[in-house]
């Protein structure tokens, strides 16, 4: 038996029991005298677990009279500690303010585990890097409303920007899930104002407010195919396929890139690749198919087409 399938041995008796002997740890367990003490100073030193023996009872139980949440199975191998502690690093170099405090108890509990297993928890921040691009600030206050309305299920009273149109707007929405995009955050949720879904940006809500109310439910799954119909972060029904054939420069790039969840793709037999996207709106599509130059080409449908050589013909006015 392991160690810890040895530890875990020792939280299945005290939870089942509400006091076990020591002979009776020895049996089951199959250790010894020394063994079973090698264990209890871990299991209260370093794993924090509040065994304590009660003289009266003739025996070890736990000490249920802490203030304390227990988290059953928080002892961890070399590699859960890294994968948790890799998990902490990312999601705090996603956004440095958002979770960083709140996790902070956390990430002292897995920093002193890992250096009584002799790892070096510094050594994951050195090597460990998260670079963003396009990045939007965005005001915390919004995203701790947005995010406690989406996890209580409370509507919420939002004052949005529309960046394009300049204007704000006030409207109560029932916020469904977040959704991080892109290196930014969006809220999807049912807004009372329009009575549809619609996505918003969290970094263009400039005021929110939870609201005692319930929040309107919608079915996760219904929503989330009707959202993933269009490209990118645009919502909607697809109302065309679009076709773009990438240079052979790019294909073996493209080819393992995923625009959309049900494109196509084909290698063609000159070394080019031909991807087919549906989409509902032409914005952020022409977008990413103008990044790539000379080496993208849109051969359908026709409106799409003409509308990056229009993109094109008044990006080449700007520079004469």
């Amino acid at each position: 038996m392991s160690e810890i399938d040895r530890l875990y041995r020792y939280q299945t008796l005290l939870q089942a029991r509400r006091v076990v002997p020591r002979s009776e740890f020895l049996h089951v367990l199959e250790i010894s005298l020394a063994t079973f003490k090698r264990d209890l100073a871990k299991l209260r030193d370093r794993l924090n677990v509040p065994i304590v023996f009660d003289s009266d009872l003739g025996g070890y139980r736990l000490d249920r009279s802490q203030d304390s949440t227990e988290l059953p199975g928080f002892w961890f191998s070399h590699q859960e500690l890294l994968a948790l502690l890799t998990l902490n690093h990312m999601i705090e170099q996603l956004e440095p303010s958002l979770l960083g405090p709140k996790l902070q108890p956390l990430r002292q509990r897995l920093h002193e585990t890992m250096q009584q297993q002799g790892l070096d928890p510094a050594q994951l921040s050195q090597r460990v890097r998260a670079v963003h691009a396009g990045k939007r600030n965005m005001p915390l206050q919004s995203f701790e409303h947005v995010a406690q309305a989406t996890f209580e299920r409370r509507q919420l009273l939002i004052v949005h920007r529309n960046r394009q149109a300049r204007r704000t707007s006030q409207r109560t929405i029932s916020p469904q899930q977040l959704v991080h995009y892109r290196d930014n955050w969006y809220v999807d949720a049912w807004c009372h104002l329009r009575q549809g879904v619609r996505s918003f940006a969290i970094d263009a809500i400039e005021r929110a407010q939870v609201l005692p109310d319930a929040a309107t439910e919608l079915d996760l799954a219904t929503m989330r195919q009707q959202l993933d119909g269009g490209y990118g972060i645009f919502a909607g029904a697809p109302k065309d396929w679009a076709v773009i054939r990438f240079s052979a420069t790019r294909a073996d790039w493209v080819a393992h890139e995923n625009w959309h969840p049900h494109q196509l793709g084909t290698l063609n037999p000159d070394g080019t690749y031909t991807l087919q996207v549906p989409y509902s709106d032409e914005r952020e599509l022409l977008a990413d198919v103008l990044r790539f130059g000379a080496d993208a080409h849109i051969i359908e449908p026709l409106a799409l087409r003409a509308r990056a050589q229009q993109e094109l013909q008044a990006m080449a006015k700007q520079y004469g």
